[in-house]
């Protein structure tokens, strides 16, 4: 039994970036061993066991081999024979197929690997030399996820290219609808991943290149100015959902555009919270950029179909979404040293004196004059208003 270390941990050592997180790699061993050793498994497709004091993942040497169509359409061999080589050669980039021996690592999970105590059979360090993004082996074209990874990488390491026969062999992937069979919650673990890496362009672009994009979501307009909005919010370094209803926005704001947001959301099944963002920004991001034009009344009001007084965060959230699309759409980007989007400050001072209107008074003097439902709404709406009319802001 020998325990390698292997894939990111490695590859971002060399690249001399910071390394999150440890992938063991067990040669020579059976369950049955490992659970002798104190080893949990947790493996639900192929045998993985938890550390039994670092809680780390360790997982046995396998081979793969493709037996039906999409993510899920392998056969898994995990076995005491199964070789290092043999174990890497199934994996996706070979910058992510080196290995070093377990035992150069420390207890803390410091280690200093040089060329020479490496395992790189297809030559990862060379790739990484050369900023390159190359598949292992022709065993790439089994898993069509790895097309979205190899598109997430690219965002993560925006000065790398994909190598031009990876990029040959995803296309072929692609004709042969590799691409239409990947499920839903793949899809969208991958595209919300490569979101929240530094270039998130440049998924795009590697999926456009290859075909993917027209496949997974051909409502999307990933056209420059959507391109330099999604890269605006993350250099902000904003969340998930800003980033995603940044991408959103190309849809514009027709009712027909929110229909398709909605459609790509249900189809890649995105998380409420996250759809719910984008779609403000989608129906109500035209409204918010001519604001400065709106009185007092038509303030509340955009206000109010925001769900600004019930969600001041995700409004605040909007806002940011806004202006990212805003200075894109202009030409520019943002960075935290330009000058103050106007539109920003006006609506979150809006929002904070409307806010500050007691609605409880407001209800309850309604109710005393007779006012029930509807009309103690309207009262509060009046309120808001006639305290927006009445600020500085607005005079």
């Amino acid at each position: 039994m020998k325990i390698f270390l292997v894939g990111g941990a490695l590859r971002d050592r060399l690249l001399q970036r910071p390394v999150s997180d440890h992938d063991w790699l067990v040669v020579g061993a059976t369950p049955q061993e490992m659970v002798k050793r104190g080893y949990l498994p947790v493996g639900r497709d192929f045998p993985v066991f938890l550390h039994p004091d670092t809680r780390e993942e360790y997982a046995l040497a396998r081979t793969e081999r493709k037996s039906a169509p999409g993510y899920r359409g392998f056969t898994v061999h995990a076995a005491p024979d199964v070789t290092l080589e043999q174990d890497l050669a199934r994996r996706d980039l070979t910058v992510n197929a080196i290995a070093l021996p377990a035992e150069l690592v420390s207890a803390d999970g410091r280690f200093d690997p040089t060329p020479e105590t490496l395992a790189d059979p297809f030559h990862g360090q060379r790739d990484l030399r050369d900023k390159v993004l190359r598949h292992v082996t022709d065993a790439f074209r089994e898993d069509p996820v790895r097309i979205l990874r190899v598109a997430r990488f690219a965002a993560r390491f925006d000065d790398f290219g994909v190598a031009p026969e990876t990029m040959a062999l995803m296309r072929e992937m692609v004709a042969a609808g590799e691409a239409d069979a990947l499920v839903a919650e793949r899809v969208w673990q991958e595209l919300s991943r490569g979101l929240m890496e530094t270039r998130p362009s440049r998924m795009f672009e590697v999926l456009r290149e290859c075909g993917a994009l027209a496949v997974l979501l051909p409502e999307i307009d990933a056209g420059a100015w959507t391109m330099r909005a999604i890269d605006t919010a993350a250099r902000l370094k904003t969340s998930l959902a800003v980033r995603f209803a940044c991408l959103a926005g190309g849809f514009g704001g027709s009712k027909g555009s929110v229909a398709s947001l909605q459609a790509v959301c249900e189809r890649w099944r995105v998380p409420v919270e996250i759809r719910e963002l984008a779609e403000v920004v989608a129906r109500e991001h035209s409204h918010i950029d001519e604001s400065g034009a709106l009185d007092a009344a038509g303030l509340v009001r955009l206000l109010e179909r925001c769900d600004a007084f019930r969600k001041p965060a995700r409004f605040a959230e909007a806002l940011l979404a806004c202006e990212c699309a805003a200075r894109s759409r202009a030409g520019s980007g943002v960075d935290e040293s330009d000058a103050p989007w106007p539109q920003r400050q006006q609506l979150l001072a809006v929002l904070a004196t409307a806010s500050a209107v007691a609605t409880d008074v407001v209800a309850r003097a309604a109710q005393q004059s007779g006012a029930t439902g509807p009309k103690i709404g309207e009262a509060i709406h009046r309120a808001r208003v006639e305290a927006v009319a009445a600020s500085p802001g607005q005079a």
